[in-house]
């Protein structure tokens, strides 16, 4: 339904895209924003508390769901068994992805992520090399191991990213790995983030977690819908760009809308506060657990517009994630 569909995304990024996250740590922010600075050009970046996120949020904000955390700890342990990698002893980690479609509704992703923690990056790299066949590629100094066999990235959506083969040392405790391409993109350097997006990835410094993307043409075609208003409103849309918060009982999410005119800000504007109106009426009596938590979380959506932008402030306690992570399926 129509309504349900910036709630539903809303919790997509507190549990999915943005992976979660939790108790801010100064060190680990810093290291998240100073990674980005060694990423190549990306149309999307993510930072994040890597450390808190596996061993606070993640439990966290799956706790109402065990089947799906035990399928998700599943997953990253597959992703270690087939590099050598174990993601969850990074402290930071930033991530940067470019898109190329390729089809209707159908997108090629290239990532890269920058992971920087306390062990040593040569010896990731030798457990790495000792889990699968490899070959290696120079560039300039440095070595690119690239492994045979894509990989699954363990979310609870899990996604078989066939680029993902491709490692290399950054620094003693900093490594990147993703497709072959952008690791190499990485360490030739010749690229960087543009600065309209670490400046969105700044809004917040204290947030645990930042994202900032370049929206790809043609975005409401993910979006089933009919309303034709609506449609050129999301496909006004330039950047999307927040921040999300775990901390006590409370999950907080500050997410941002920025088009290219001023009027197209306005109308979004006007058709999520319409949205908004007509998901209370709907679900104001419904029954459900699951409806009530979604009458909740929309209810508890705050718009605001100033000139070409359209920012999301949410707050969604813990109870009404437990209900809503309990009610998906892995």
């Amino acid at each position: 339904m129509k309504f349900r569909i910036f709630a539903v995304f809303v919790l997509s990024v507190l549990v999915f895209n943005l992976g979660g996250s939790t108790f801010a740590d100064s060190k680990a922010k810093k290291g998240g924003s100073e990674l980005v600075s060694l990423l190549p050009a990306s149309e999307g970046v993510v930072t994040l508390d890597a450390r808190r996120f596996f061993n606070d949020a993640m439990p966290k904000l799956l706790s109402g769901n065990q089947p799906m955390l035990a399928h998700v700890t599943a997953e990253i342990e597959k992703f270690q068994s087939k590099t050598g990698i174990d993601i969850r002893q990074f402290e930071s980690t930033a991530a940067g992805v470019t898109t190329k479609k390729v089809g209707e509704r159908k997108y090629d992703i290239e990532p890269v992520v920058i992971a920087r923690g306390q062990t040593s990056s040569a010896a990731l790299i030798s457990a790495a090399k000792s889990k699968a066949k490899y070959t290696e590629e120079r560039v300039g100094e440095r070595t690119i191991y690239i492994f045979s066999e894509a990989v699954t990235v363990g979310t609870p959506a899990p996604s078989k990213f066939p680029g993902v083969t491709a490692v290399a040392v950054i620094d003693s405790t900093t490594i990147a790995f993703g497709s072959r391409a952008r690791v190499r993109e990485t360490l030739e350097a010749r690229t960087k983030v543009d600065q309209e997006l670490i400046g969105f990835l700044g809004q917040n410094p204290a947030a645990v977690a930042s994202f900032a993307s370049r929206v790809p043409a043609g975005l409401k075609s993910f979006v089933p819908m009919d309303n034709d208003e609506l449609g050129k409103n999301i496909d006004s849309i330039q950047f999307i760009y927040g921040n999300a918060d775990v901390a006590g009982e409370l999950a907080t999410v500050h997410m941002t809308a920025r088009t290219l005119q001023n009027a197209q800000a306005k109308s979004l504007h006007e058709t999520l506060e319409g949205l908004q109106m007509l998901g209370k009426a709907f679900l104001g009596s419904a029954k459900g657990a699951d409806k009530q938590a979604y009458a909740r979380m929309i209810g508890n959506a705050k718009f605001t517009v100033r000139a070409n932008e359209v920012t999301l402030d949410l707050q969604v306690p813990q109870s009404d994630i437990d209900i809503l992570v309990g009610s998906l399926k892995k």
